[in-house]
């Protein structure tokens, strides 16, 4: 067993300390909404660590360290442009803003309220049905990686019954996730979030640091340059061989952030959870600098990795984890424990522990966010709407319990027999796909333009689904075909958006009134203001009345910080477009850049978790005096 006694205590104090969460958080859930949406109460910092913390499960680590495993330095070069493209989307409000103006508590609610009933029903079973094949090998993946990472045995003999550890681990994962959901709904989602982000960030902070200091750099330097020709783990402008992770990978990102935004339903509570639209806006904002800690780990890691399994000094480690691989599993299941057994390996008793337990929470605040949504999707968007009246309180929050439950119970099956044969990133985004391939075109033309219509709706949400879901069953039978998952998603996002718009301008012309949608002009409540109306163009990029000086000055940082490094991004493509850099040049680059996010990672980590808490308490004072709306349960009535 490679975990010693102080690694299990660690582990064992993460765990209770998440517990105690989960039942202080029950006594403050009294209504739907507040099972929901934690009575629409958490502010910035406390969205922006648990939101951010739901999105980083165990499965999105291992998925991370395998594609950087593959990818190298390269991808950070492009990352930069993404950190523009997000920035100037988050400080104009692009569409959580809006969403959050329409108080919707889901998704579909808002396609109830645009489009109609119907399209509300069949986009909720889209994404519910999306959802939990996306999500189907969540199980697989987590309790593999314990597995093997923990040495446990492949089988356990209890008397005459032989039991599969695989198995049991699943069950238990998904156990531990369902018991917080059920003390807490939606509150306890974002209390677990939140403790397990603050201590996320710690944690990979210091194993980054440990790896830093462990490892030198010119024998990273040494190997890194042993890559095959254009296929650079340093220069991103030579690696036009690279097959899955390259520029097109990344470009398809970027334009899927944009089309994509809030489509993705895994973490939609969060969604409507704010205090209002300007807190959600806020989050955000600073979630911006969230990430900090764990790109540092995410990046750094599986490079030293590549190194050990690649360089002659590591020979021995190399080949305990060559002799750790399970041989009779797929090359994407061996692909996913690489970076996991190198680290066991290398780690010492204590940031075993850490790691460990930072994957054990992990694990348990993605299971729960996302059943939450899958089950939630599934009661609000399709349940009740078919059955055309809302339920009494106490049965609707039992419905939910059931329906969270049978997510579970789905996702243990789809994961004991489903066979992996891509990189979890391509799996994610061509299953992600079959709602978000055309829910982007609906969402974004159903918040900004009045004329998007719903016959236009129809049609983008069946293209996007067709070929997606086309794309997975080539798959099957096809397990190299030409076109990964991340360029179905693409065509997916392309048929859609340029359906949506035709069909919308060749239809009947019928104005939908946004106004009252959004709550805005003489529907908006106590004259309430919205920045974005009175603020058009370029304005809508910077602070709104509602801003104070402190958030001003946040959303300044911001810009220095993305524009300087969009700037350095400009300057070196233009360079290496004109002249030759060597690899010497570009790893010190890389190291330069390391060590300034590590030191920004530390600051991060203190402010993220100071307002966290702060957050934290004013929540649980709102949950504790306001009075519930019992009638806020998310069923569009006929007079709303």
């Amino acid at each position: 067993m490679p975990l010693h006694g102080i690694d299990w205590i660690i582990v064992g104090l993460m765990f209770a300390f998440m517990a105690s969460s989960a039942l202080v958080s029950r006594s403050h859930v009294r209504s739907v909404a507040d099972f929901l949406a934690a009575g629409r109460s958490a502010g910035r910092y406390l969205i922006a660590v648990s939101s951010g913390a739901a999105a980083l499960g165990a499965i999105t680590v291992i998925g991370n360290l395998e594609m950087n495993f593959l990818a190298g330095f390269s991808m950070g070069w492009w990352g930069m442009t993404m950190g523009v493209v997000v920035l100037v989307a988050t400080a104009a409000g692009w569409v959580i803003y809006r969403f959050r103006q329409t108080r919707c508590m889901t998704l579909a609610q808002f396609f109830e309220h645009r489009y109609s009933r119907r399209f509300r029903i069949f986009t909720g079973l889209l994404a519910f049905l999306s959802g939990i094949v996306n999500m189907g090998i969540f199980p697989a993946v987590e309790a593999r990686f314990f597995q093997y990472f923990c040495g446990f045995p492949a089988e356990i003999q209890i008397g005459p019954i032989t039991l599969s550890v695989f198995a049991l681990l699943m069950i238990l994962l998904l156990s531990i996730a369902i018991g917080f959901l059920f003390l807490g709904g939606q509150v306890a989602v974002i209390v677990a979030d939140f403790l397990q982000g603050a201590f996320l960030n710690a944690g990979l902070l210091v194993i980054a640091l440990f790896f830093l200091l462990q490892v030198d750099w010119t024998t990273i330097t040494e190997t890194l340059q042993q890559a095959p020709a254009d296929q650079s783990l340093i220069n991103p402008f030579q690696t036009s061989a690279l097959r899955d992770f390259n520029f097109w990978y990344f470009l398809i990102g970027v334009f899927g952030f944009l089309y994509s935004a809030m489509s993705w339903q895994g973490t939609q509570a969060y969604n409507a959870s704010a205090e209002n639209a300007h807190e959600a806006r806020m989050a955000g904002i600073v979630g911006l600098w969230r990430g900090m800690p764990q790109g540092v780990m995410l990046s750094f890691v599986p490079i030293v990795a590549y190194t050990v399994l690649h360089h002659v000094d590591f020979r021995s480690v190399a080949a305990s984890v060559q002799a750790l691989l399970p041989a009779g599993e797929t090359a994407a299941v061996q692909n996913q424990l690489k970076v996991p057994l190198v680290m066991r390996m290398m780690l010492p008793p204590g940031l075993v522990g850490i790691f460990v337990a930072i994957m054990l929470a992990a694990s348990i605040t993605t299971f729960n966010s996302y059943l939450h949504s899958w089950g939630t999707i599934l009661v609000q968007d399709v349940i009740i709407p078919l059955r055309g009246r809302p339920l009494e309180t106490k049965t609707h929050l039992r419905v939910l319990r059931l329906a969270i439950l049978g997510v579970a119970v789905f996702v243990f099956c789809f994961s004991m027999i489903f066979k992996q044969t891509q990189y979890i990133f391509l799996f994610f985004a061509i299953t992600g796909a079959i709602f978000a391939g055309g829910s982007g075109a609906v969402i974004i033309g159903g918040l900004y333009w009045k004329r998007g219509s719903t016959a236009a709706a129809w049609t983008a949400m069946l293209a996007g689904s067709l070929i997606s879901v086309g794309g997975i069953v080539i798959h099957q039978f096809k397990e190299d075909f030409f076109i990964n998952g991340q360029e179905f998603w693409a065509l997916a996002m392309g048929a859609s958006a340029v359906l949506f718009v035709l069909v919308s301008l060749l239809g009947r012309r019928t104005d939908f009134d946004l106004d009252r949608l959004l709550h805005r002009g003489k529907h908006a409540p106590h004259g309430a203001s919205d920045w974005t109306r009175e603020r058009r163009g370029l304005r809508t990029l910077w602070a709104g009345p509602d801003f104070t000086r402190g958030d001003r000055l946040i959303l300044l940082l911001n810009y220095v910080w993305t524009l300087g490094w969009f700037l350095v991004f400009v300057v070196g493509t233009v360079y290496n477009l004109t002249h030759e850099v060597r690899d010497a040049s570009w790893m010190r680059f890389w190291r330069i850049q390391i060590w300034i996010q590590v030191g920004l990672a530390v600051v991060t980590v203190v402010w993220f978790t100071t307002g966290g808490f702060v957050d934290l308490a004013r929540m649980f004072r709102t949950l504790r005096t306001r009075q519930r709306d019992h009638t806020d349960d998310g069923f569009v009535r006929r007079d709303a």
